[in-house]
């Protein structure tokens, strides 16, 4: 069961904001979603709707709609800005 992932226009932005080698770790981070959108150390959020994983410092909040295979990625963003 594959994924298709989905990135929001203001976590593409956000990505593509960052520096160069870390925005390549989290588009490969982001990619691999569609094939496990539940990888080991993601967290279910508390508090608002979605999942978290990290990719260094860098935080991806994302929705899993396993009905219609669907990960979308709503956020993005360094630990100080993401949860402000």
């Amino acid at each position: 069961m594959t994924y298709k992932v989905e990135v929001s226009p203001a976590a593409a932005k956000v990505i593509a904001d960052l520096d160069k080698p870390v925005r390549r770790r989290v588009l490969e981070a982001v990619g691999d979603l569609g094939a496990d959108p539940r990888p080991q150390g993601c967290v279910q959020m508390r508090g608002r709707p979605g999942w978290r994983i990290r990719v260094g410092k860098v935080r991806v909040i994302y929705e899993i709609h396993d009905a219609v295979l669907l990960v979308t990625v709503v956020d993005a963003g360094y630990r100080r800005e993401i949860y402000g």
